[in-house]
């Protein structure tokens, strides 16, 4: 009679398994790759024009943001409260500072020298007002032009 063993004796993996294993493996990871690449590519194809966008939807609030203050500011100068109307020029100024540096990062450099002429006049009218001189109002207005200049030119594009 034979002794029956109570542990079967360990077999080799066939090596045409493991291989169609391995096969298996490297066609399941190929496919993943391919599909994150194709969804990251999909994902990505509309992004610039959408991004691009969202910049000049910011930049059109912030030159009309600046143009509504100055606008403000030359109310305030006809009421001769000229406090009030250096703080709204105070404002289009902040305003027209990140306008400009998002034109630049836009590549639009011919509105970048407007609303930098638009800021000198800025300036001028604000040390104007610190005069208590009326002719800030002037200066004021000539910004305004400028920025519907600007605004113009940004609508058309």
């Amino acid at each position: 009679m034979v002794a029956e063993q109570p542990f079967p004796e360990p077999s080799l993996p066939d090596a045409g398994s493991m291989m169609t294993k391995a096969k298996l493996v490297l066609g399941m990871t190929v496919g993943l790759v391919v599909a994150l690449l194709a969804g990251w590519v999909w994902g990505g194809w509309g992004r610039s024009d959408f991004a691009r966008a969202l910049q000049t939807s910011e930049l059109r609030g912030e030159l009309v943001g600046a143009r509504a203050a100055i606008l403000d500011a030359r109310v305030a100068i006809y009421s001769v409260n000229f406090g009030e109307a250096s703080r709204h020029l105070e404002d289009a100024r902040g305003l027209l500072g990140r306008a400009d540096e998002r034109l630049k990062r836009l590549g639009r450099d011919d509105l970048v020298k407007q609303v930098q002429t638009a800021q000198t006049a800025i300036d001028d009218a604000q040390r104007m007002a610190g005069k208590l001189d009326q002719n800030a109002n002037s200066r004021a207005g000539e910004a305004a032009k400028l920025l519907a200049d600007v605004l113009d030119a940004e609508a058309k594009r």
